[in-house]
């Protein structure tokens, strides 16, 4: 189980390493009043496919996606989903079929997710990086 964490471990900072020298920049964003201060990647995907639905403290999760075409849910997709902007549009698609759910709302770019995640409490959100007045920035783990 040791060898397993430490591979985990290995391979995001891996990833998080590839990202940089490709010269993109990720942060997931929570408001302000949020208490969490980090989460495990597998937490941030499960929250956008929206099999979590509460935070700890029992409030409704709200993900927020960034356009489909958008740079920066394709560096998303590929992060935190292991999987590419299109394997994740499949998914919601068999989701929305079976009737089993839609996929999370669609903002136009980082200033929209900001002032969205800014006035919803159990939002969370992905932005290219920059800016990030009135919300918090949780580490990916």
């Amino acid at each position: 189980m040791k060898q397993i964490k430490i591979c985990a471990l290995a391979l995001g900072l891996l990833v998080a390493a590839s990202a940089a020298r490709a010269g993109e920049s990720l942060e997931v964003i929570v408001n302000a009043g949020n208490p969490v201060s980090s989460l495990q990647r597998d937490a941030v995907s499960t929250i956008f496919l929206k099999k979590a639905v509460r935070w700890a403290s029992g409030e409704a999760v709200l993900p927020v996606d960034q356009e489909q075409d958008s740079p920066v849910r394709a560096t998303f997709s590929r992060i935190v989903h292991g999987k590419p902007t299109s394997a994740v549009a499949a998914y919601w698609q068999q989701q929305i079929f079976a009737g089993r759910g839609v996929p999370p709302a669609e903002k136009s770019g980082d200033a929209a997710v900001i002032e969205f995640v800014k006035t919803h409490p159990g939002a969370i959100g992905y932005i290219s990086g920059g800016a990030t007045s009135g919300v918090k920035v949780i580490a990916l783990q």
